[in-house]
């Protein structure tokens, strides 16, 4: 059902027939977030009500997917959830749109980019909008493809709508921001544990698939620079692959961090075509990921 789901995603990816009509599950996600976020983020006990969130979302999660299990054709549900909620085509969609609007224009490059990415991206200029775009299609080919397919692998649709839950509320509320420090703490921590492995994962992923595993003894200490725990994996694999230097200093709601570089001896003005070759790396980590699926298949099919 897995490698079902993701040859699914990867063909058909997000129709907008469908998700301009019926919210998907995602934005569903999301509400449920800001609703929670409304009414439980004020006054004391933040931090204790932000983990009492994040578990109710989980809790919601968990049953939702059990419910779908008990439903007859189960296996053609999960299956069509999994693909619903994988997230490949769309990745490569939006970061081969950065790559074609740079080529139209700096301006450009930056409206497409700002789709992608949480930084200031009014002062971009083509090698920050070109290193933002392909640090954007290494994170998120671990949360929104290898993190999810990982968790479904591990205990099915519901395990994979839990996995979603606690991703989504991270991005709106695991900041540290002064309305989010506190109550966002439960779901930033629980996020970096459910990505630790799938974020090592998708390093494997991107090197390996390129046939050579050269790049790969520069990887764990270059992901031990970065400001994440688990981000800096995939993007420590894919900067050597593509011979440019990623992270360094960027722009955050008007404040300029001096970040380090990763792989700082690669090449510091990447451009459009360096994001076409991270399209290409995407593809290229999705096959892996199919073929393991396919193997674990025939594993379990064994045993």
């Amino acid at each position: 059902m897995l490698t079902l789901a993701l040859i699914l995603d990867a063909v058909f990816g997000e129709p907008e027939r469908i998700w301009s009509r019926y919210p998907h599950p995602a934005v569903l996600i999301g509400r449920a977030v800001e609703d929670l976020d409304d009414r439980l983020n004020t006054g004391g006990y933040r931090r204790a009500k932000g983990a009492f969130a994040v578990s109710l979302l989980v809790l919601i999660a968990l049953a939702i997917g059990w419910a779908i299990a008990i439903l007859p054709d189960f296996g053609v549900l999960e299956m069509l959830g999994a693909a619903i909620l994988l997230a490949q085509r769309s990745l490569v969609q939006h970061v081969r749109a950065v790559a074609d609007a740079l080529r139209q224009s700096t301006v450009e490059g930056r409206r497409a980019v700002s789709l992608i990415v949480g930084r200031d991206t009014s002062a971009m200029e083509q090698p920050d909008i070109a290193r933002a775009a392909i640090e954007s299609a290494a994170e998120n080919l671990s949360d929104g493809v290898v993190a999810p397919a990982f968790w479904f692998a591990i205990g099915g649709l519901p395990a994979m709508l839990a996995y979603k839950a606690v991703n989504t509320a991270d991005s709106m509320i695991g900041h540290r921001t002064p309305r989010h420090e506190a109550f966002g703490w439960a779901a930033a921590r629980l996020d970096d544990v459910l990505n630790w492995v799938p974020a090592r994962l998708t390093a494997l992923l991107i090197v390996a698939t390129q046939f050579t595993l050269d790049h790969w003894a520069r990887v764990p200490n270059d992901a031990r620079q970065h400001r994440s725990p688990n981000a800096g994996w995939p993007e420590a694999a894919i900067a050597p692959v593509l011979g440019v230097a990623l992270s360094g200093p960027r722009s955050y709601e008007g404040e300029v961090r001096d970040f380090p570089w990763i792989n700082p001896t690669g090449r510091k003005a990447p451009g459009p075509a360096d994001i076409d070759d991270a399209v290409d790396v995407l593809w290229r980590a999705w096959a892996g990921l199919v073929f393991l699926s396919i193997f674990a298949s025939v594993l379990a099919g064994f045993g």
